[in-house]
């Protein structure tokens, strides 16, 4: 089964961190991510550009499009990034989250499945 793990997080909670200890991170999520994908529990995902970078466009029932700059919500946390699983069930997506090595917030959805 496929679920979407939303990776979300405060950018402020990045001020405070030195460049040693920000590449020791990004070193131990890289590690994590590949002992996952490369046993096939991870298919894809991409860390997204900061949330300064984000466009809105908002469409409602009667065709009038919006767009804003900024992400979808207002908020503390962001979504920074996502990853595609690919598991039995929603007890292994949930273990895998568990053991993200950042101080994040995991969301975790089933994909639709189009068939």
């Amino acid at each position: 089964m496929k679920y979407m793990m939303l990776i979300a997080g405060s950018e402020e909670g990045w001020a405070g961190v030195t460049p040693e200890e920000g590449k020791r991170l990004y070193d131990e999520v890289s590690r994590w991510w590949g002992e996952h994908a490369s046993a096939g529990r991870i298919i894809g995902g991409h860390q997204l550009q900061p949330v300064a970078t984000a466009t809105t466009v908002r469409r409602s029932l009667d065709g009038e499009t919006t767009v804003t700059d900024g992400p979808f919500v207002e908020g503390k946390e962001v979504i920074g990034g996502y990853g595609i699983l690919d598991v039995a069930d929603l007890d292994e997506a949930i273990a895998i989250a568990s053991t993200w090595p950042m101080p994040d917030v995991l969301e975790i959805r089933p994909v639709v499945d189009g068939d």
